[in-house]
């Protein structure tokens, strides 16, 4: 891992054509702003966690599996009518 000290309002540059500038620092957090070319994905880490954690939790559970959930929860409905 490269770690770049930088103050507000100073920024580094990855590539050609990303900035990231040091807007504001403040007790506990580090405002940044990120300059991209549209065709760049920019997403914080823990939603790309989150979404990986989801997709794997999905995956496990078989398409069978969930049928016979669906099918078991269709049938509790209509004999609780």
């Amino acid at each position: 891992m490269l770690v770049i000290t930088r103050k507000t309002d100073e920024s580094l540059l990855i590539a050609d054509n990303i900035e990231v500038t040091v807007l504001e620092i403040s007790r506990d957090r580090v405002k940044l702003g990120v300059s991209a070319p549209r065709d760049i994905t920019v997403i914080r880490y823990e939603l790309v966690t989150a979404q990986n954690a989801n997709r794997e939790s999905a995956q496990i559970i078989s398409k069978d599996a969930l049928s016979a959930l669906i099918n078991e929860a269709k049938n509790s409905r209509g004999k609780g009518e």
